[in-house]
């Protein structure tokens, strides 16, 4: 007795599926809430700049004050992630990896809020 029937080639497990098994599986990329991320910009702006309040109300010269946050607000708002960045882009071109680059913002962001709340709680 032969079976004579087609073989369904979109049934999984089939002999002649198309499936390759030998396929690596890859995941979505995954990305940080974008709400996240302006957040912990923001913060970052907020905090770097939230110190030269007190400055200006203890009595420091308006003059000093701006040459200092004229070099450390860029710094930690824009220096750092951006930093993580070229990290990112680095780490793409030369390993393969797949980091995305609103992670890497994400990443120098709270690197930079965690920076200067260690650096106002060392010089508080």
């Amino acid at each position: 007795m032969t079976n004579n029937k087609p073989i369904d080639r979109n049934l999984k497990g089939s002999p002649t599926s198309d499936i390759d098994r030998n396929a690596t599986f890859e995941a979505p990329p995954s990305l940080v809430p974008k709400g996240f991320t302006i957040g912990l910009a923001i913060f970052s702006l907020v905090l770097s700049l939230a110190g030269y309040v007190f400055r200006y109300i203890s009595g420091d010269p308006i003059a000093d004050i701006l040459r200092h946050a004229a070099v450390l607000v860029p710094a930690f708002v824009i220096g750092i992630p951006l930093l993580f960045w070229l990290g990112a882009l680095i780490m793409n071109k030369v390993k393969g990896m797949h980091i995305q680059r609103r992670n890497a913002f994400t990443l120098g962001w709270l690197i930079s809020c965690v920076t200067m709340l260690w650096l106002m709680g060392t010089y508080s």
